[in-house]
Formats: C-alpha cells, sequence, structure tokens
C-alpha cells in the first residue's frame, strides 16, 4: 500500500515514465534488424538411399530398418520418419530443438556409417543431407494449360527470365521439364541397298548435333565469323579460312 500511495502522490513521474517507455518501445520496434527469411538452425537431417530396381516393401525391409535400428540409439532424438518407395529409401531424423546442432550431425553420420555395413551390396552409399530452411524457396509459381508441353515449357523459361531480371531475386530454377531426344528406328535392307553402316549413320547424327567455329570468311566484299554443323561445313573452293 506504501508503494501504491507513493506512485498516485507523484501522478506527473508516473506519466513521464509511461511516455519515454512508449516511445523507447516505438523507437526500438522500427530499428530492431529484422528478416522476412531469418536462417532458423533445425537440427533435422535427411538420409537417402538408392538401391535401383528394388520395390517399396524390399526397400522398408532391406534399407529402412537396418537403418532405423542404429538412428533410435541417437541422444535427444525426437522422432523418425522413414518413406519408402521404388528404388529408393528415406529417412527424416528430427532431434529436441536444445540438442547441438553440430554433435547430431555427427552423430548420425557415424550411426548411417555402422548401418551401411548391413544394407544390400546393390545399393548406393547413404546421401546425409542437412535441412537448411534458408536454401527453400521463398515462392514457387507453377504453370498449367491445355497446350503442348513444348509451348508451356517456353512461357515458363520467358517467366524465368523476367523473374531472375528483378533485382531482389538471387535464383530462379526451373522444374519439371524433360529433355528432348530424337529415336532413330534403323531399317537394315535401306541402310544395305544405300551402302550405309550402321557406325557411319551413328557418326552423321552425331556430327550434326556440334556447332563448331568454321574459322573467318574472307571474300571480296564481305569478312565474318560464322558457325556450322561439323556435317555442314562449307568447303574451301572460292573462300580462304583461317
Amino acid at each position: 500500500m506504501g508503494i501504491l500511495e507513493t506512485i498516485l502522490a507523484r501522478p506527473r513521474t508516473v506519466l513521464t515514465m509511461m511516455v519515454v517507455m512508449v516511445f523507447a518501445g516505438v523507437y526500438t520496434y522500427i530499428t530492431i534488424p529484422k528478416e522476412a527469411d531469418p536462417d532458423i538452425d533445425v537440427p533435422i537431417f535427411y538420409v537417402s538411399i538408392v538401391h535401383h530396381g528394388i520395390s517399396p516393401e524390399d526397400a522398408e525391409r532391406l534399407l529402412v530398418k537396418p537403418m532405423e535400428t542404429q538412428l533410435r540409439g541417437l541422444d535427444g532424438l525426437k522422432e523418425i520418419t522413414a518413406i519408402a518407395s521404388q528404388g529408393h529409401a528415406g529417412i527424416i531424423v528430427e532431434f529436441n530443438i536444445d540438442v547441438n546442432h553440430a554433435e547430431a550431425s555427427a552423430d548420425v553420420r557415424e550411426k548411417v556409417d555402422q548401418a551401411q555395413s548391413e544394407l544390400p551390396s546393390e545399393a548406393e552409399e547413404p546421401v546425409v543431407n542437412v535441412l537448411n530452411l534458408s536454401l527453400f524457396p521463398v515462392m514457387v509459381v507453377t504453370l498449367s494449360g491445355d497446350v503442348p508441353e513444348r509451348t508451356l515449357y517456353q512461357h515458363a523459361r520467358r517467366l524465368k527470365d523476367e523473374i531472375e531480371s528483378i533485382s531482389s531475386v538471387l535464383e530462379a530454377r526451373l522444374a519439371g521439364h524433360r529433355e528432348e531426344l530424337l529415336e532413330i528406328i534403323l531399317d537394315p535392307g535401306r541402310l544395305e541397298s544405300y551402302n550405309i553402316s550402321q557406325p557411319e549413320l551413328i557418326q552423321a547424327v552425331t556430327n550434326n548435333n556440334k556447332l563448331i567455329a568454321a574459322g573467318d570468311l574472307d571474300t571480296a566484299k564481305v569478312a565474318s565469323t560464322s558457325k556450322y554443323p561439323a556435317s555442314l561445313r562449307p568447303p574451301a573452293t572460292s573462300t580462304h579460312y583461317r
């Protein structure tokens, strides 16, 4: 009661302190450093194991089980989540937030090395990835439409270039596209009638897929540098090449 009576007896002092504290809080809020995407150190690791041709059931039995047995003995472990799929197995290892990140990383790698001896010999070496939230994309743009895949891919490439032209954008990655392939079906009868062997045809297609510098073209009126496919290189008859 004495403290309360003292405060009530000095209203100006109390109001002045309150105003000062309000202004100090506003100033601190404005000047405090902020990050839209802060780097949060999360003790989560992803163990990836590739085994080509293995079924999801066998991946769980031969890849996931031995790895889980070793990882369950880690200190500070919070949860283990395993994913078995065709030709692959993934294990997500999550620790308590108060665990030392460096020590947890070393422990996970040690347990993975111990479990590797129990994996099939055909399986590839397990890869331990550290989850880093700062590397995650901050925006995902999806394009779809009732158009050919080639047209959709061309629009996606133009959009990628426009996004990367923004000064605040570090990188824009394009995913979901497929590489174009050329399939050649050979007719042995026709090849034999034209007296062309399979290696010669393969070599012609390979040469046509290369772009090489043809050199400087010196003529009476023009001098330029051009590029031609190797199979379409012009002969040096009336033109001098350097």
